[in-house]
């Protein structure tokens, strides 16, 4: 019996190895680092004697998934372990950078620095008991733990299937788990496979600094990436009220959306944070004493239970408000500079409108065939990425319509994560009863089911929507759907299955102090795994 994935000392090991490849989404070690994998499980006697089990899928962008199937005979019931291979960047580590994908030279380099570590920081890595790097936490650790299932799967532990699924791309775009839809789809009808039910390994979020709790859980929080283009009017520096900066119109829409309450959604006990920007500018290329005629920002919104058109609603009545103080603002400043009766001429006016709306503007103007064909030619000749490619699509219809102008455009951009809990499955419900138990009496630990992840995960894409909203909502204000993005509304439907996640404990995601903490991680954790697969698989 083949025990390469074990111990605490063999999994430190294995996990070290992983991190080793920097897989920043994007880079070319994201392709590697799925390359070792498929090395490393191709070794394995089982694998050797069953080649056409381990598998890899391209993305349409030359990245690549793997699966690996561990199938017992006769056995059709399956559980899917899901990770993702690739990490964020590494700016943050500052001088430490050479050194982030290099877990224990990193840690001891860190014990003799310990001042410019933060305290909690400093604290943890003084019990020798945990280890730094990126990727160590978020979510290499989790992965590394289902190798080892996979590994005992191979030794005959489990009365069923297991199916490991790693896939890039899950902190950009989860390119990687769309393009695994239908992958997992042939799978499951080329062996005759059953899911029960997918199992994550992404690592506990705390709720707030200095939480100490343990979590599992039984959903994943939806996010949705909506973007306002202000198209606004250019004019010279030397007669600013001759038209209006879309830079002006940005700001006041950041004021009315950035952390606002309007958004932040409670169910039970858990609270999605409040709206922020990830991006903001103005789509000028070039320094003039032209004021800059367009301006795009982006906001993450996470939600659990609204709907699309709730949401809708809310960031129409935002920009609403915005475009009735960008007005008022352009009036109040006009009255330092321009006299009463020249006022007379100043008609500035702001629209609010959608993109469908939009895009209905511009073919009523030109018809239905010419706009095609500009938005095809901008198809043809794309060179951006999904969001930058999303404005200009939207930029291009606005400069159609100039004389709606100025106006504000609601849109949305990938990547879109679906709002999913299995929390009321009858097999997770007995599931995660069985697994609090066996953690509460043999380690003593006090697991809280929490019903959605709020670190955002590839369950969205295959776990029951706890929302009851049509996609149609948000797929109608996005111009990249079908010019080079889809989302596979139909696969996503006939794949859906109840989802946990059961993941390491670490600290610090998406930060230079980014960390994982061994004892838990790897001698009960995949203890604790092992039982909860095997009541998966008998409930």
């Amino acid at each position: 019996m083949e025990t390469q994935w074990k111990t605490k000392e063999q999994l430190t090991d294995l996990l070290c190895s992983l991190v080793n490849y920097p897989s920043i989404t994007g880079s070319n070690n994201e392709i590697a680092i799925i390359e070792y994998l498929q090395h490393l499980l191709a070794t394995k006697p089982y694998f050797k004697e069953n080649p056409d089990l381990l598998q890899t899928y391209p993305l349409k962008d030359g990245r690549q998934l793997l699966t690996a199937l561990v199938k017992k005979p006769e056995a059709k019931d399956t559980i899917v372990l899901l990770s993702h291979v690739d990490v964020v960047g590494i700016e943050d580590y500052g001088s430490f950078q050479n050194l982030a994908f290099h877990p224990k030279e990193l840690t001891r380099e860190l014990q003799h620095r310990l001042k410019e570590l933060p305290e909690e920081a400093a604290n943890d890595l003084k019990t020798g008991d945990w280890l730094f790097g990126r990727g160590t936490m978020d979510m290499k650790a989790g992965l590394t733990v289902h190798l080892s299932m996979l590994e005992k799967a191979m030794n005959g532990e489990f009365d069923g299937n297991l199916l490991l699924l790693a896939v890039p791309d899950e902190e950009v775009n989860s390119l990687g788990m769309l393009t695994a839809l239908p992958a997992l789809d042939e799978l499951q009808k080329r062996h005759d496979l059953n899911f029960k039910a997918t199992m994550n390994g992404e690592p506990m979020f705390r709720k707030f600094p200095g939480d100490t709790a343990y979590y599992l859980y039984t959903g994943s929080i939806g996010k949705v990436l909506p973007g306002f283009l202000c198209y606004g009017k250019e004019t010279h520096v030397g007669e600013p009220f001759a038209g209006l900066n879309a830079n002006l119109m940005i700001s006041y829409l950041a004021q009315e959306l950035e952390l606002s309450e309007d958004f932040i959604e409670t169910v039970g006990e858990e609270t999605t944070p409040p709206p922020i920007s990830l991006m903001q500018r103005d789509l000028k290329e070039e320094y003039s004493v032209q004021t800059p005629q367009s301006a795009v920002a982006m906001y993450n919104v996470l939600y659990m239970e609204q709907t699309i058109a709730d949401i809708n609603d809310k960031l129409l009545t935002a920009a609403e408000r915005a475009r009735e103080k960008i007005l008022k603002h352009y009036n109040d400043k006009a009255g330092y500079y321009i006299s009463e009766k020249e006022r007379e001429y100043l008609e500035m006016t702001v629209t609010v409108l959608t993109y469908e709306q939009l895009y209905r503007e511009a073919e009523k103007r030109y018809g239905k065939g010419e706009v095609e064909r500009r938005q095809n030619l901008l198809t043809s000749q794309r060179d951006q990425g999904d969001r930058d490619f999303s404005t200009l699509l939207v930029q291009d219809l606005a400069s159609l319509c100039k004389d709606i102008g100025p106006m504000i455009v609601l849109f949305y951009s990938p990547p879109f994560y679906p709002s999913v809990s299995s929390k009321k499955d009858p097999l997770i419900e007995a599931t995660v009863k069985d697994c609090q138990s066996y953690a509460s009496q043999t380690y003593g630990v006090d697991l809280k089911n929490v019903e959605y992840f709020a670190g955002l995960s590839d369950l969205s894409f295959l776990g029951p929507v706890s929302s009851d909203s049509p996609l149609e909502d948000l797929l109608k204000l996005m111009p990249i759907q079908g010019r080079g993005f889809e989302l596979p509304e139909d696969v996503m439907k006939t794949l859906n299955m109840p989802v946990i996640n059961v993941g390491p404990l670490g600290k610090d995601p998406h930060q230079w102090t980014e960390r994982l903490e061994l004892t838990y991680s790897f001698e009960y954790l995949p203890e604790l795994l092992q039982y909860t697969l095997k009541k998966l698989l008998e409930n």
